[in-house]
């Protein structure tokens, strides 16, 4: 699994190994220990060794890697280190939904049933690439609806591994089948019925809900 030319499209060269290399150290590709050289990297991607710093440093400040004089050794993220940052979404996307509740969302649930409705489209033709994606695209819409430059800062200190783990998952959801393709947008869908319902209590409910089958998922996968 690798990440789409799409996805890294407008990235710096730096960014673009970072991302290669999140991806391989929470898929567990590179494991827990191993040492990163800047050498081996450079001539993995045909480059120089200063995007490989600037990918070792974005690594090492989401805790994924910790730089030596050796090298950078790998942290990894253990399941625990993923459920703690399910837990931060939670709080992200609780707080911005319930910030939208009296607002006018005409537009934003337009928005979010057109992803939605991709979403399917992406199941009919078994692209778990393109349906990550967007079930990750349908998250930050919302977080970014808020309109909160506080809690969008926090969201984009996580954002780059919430895309990486939800990619994992996703491979994991598609394995299961239609069946379980059809809840995952079918819970996409309620959350649109709570925000569209307006009540602080509905959207709460809905939230809870949507992150427990969200644990289950993450459970089965990285287990």
């Amino acid at each position: 699994m690798r990440y789409p030319a799409s996805w890294l499209h407008g990235m710096s060269l730096g960014e673009s190994i970072a991302s290669e290399l999140r991806l391989q150290i929470i898929k567990g590709s590179i494991r827990a220990g191993e040492v990163i050289s800047e050498n081996r990297v450079a001539a993995e991607f045909g480059t120089s060794r200063s995007p490989v710093r600037e990918a070792l440093k974005t690594l090492s400040n989401e805790g994924l890697i910790r730089l030596e004089r050796m090298g950078a050794v790998v942290l990894g993220m253990s399941l625990k280190d993923i459920v703690e940052l399910y837990d931060v979404r939670f709080i992200i996307e609780s707080f911005a939904q319930q910030r939208l509740a009296g607002c006018n969302l005409d537009g934003l649930l337009i928005n979010l049933n057109r992803i939605i409705d991709k979403m399917t489209l992406a199941v009919k033709h078994h692209d778990i690439v393109e349906f990550s994606y967007l079930d990750f695209s349908f998250h930050e819409t919302i977080i970014a609806a808020a309109n909160h430059s506080r809690i969008m800062h926090l969201w984009n200190s996580i954002r780059h591994i919430v895309l990486t783990v939800m990619l994992i998952t996703t491979d994991e959801v598609f394995s299961e089948g239609e069946q379980k393709l059809a809840m995952v947008v079918e819970k996409h869908r309620e959350i649109v019925s709570g925000l569209k319902s307006a009540d602080v209590t509905v959207i709460q409910k809905v939230v809870e809900n949507y992150f427990a089958d969200s644990r289950k998922t993450l459970h089965n996968s990285l287990s």
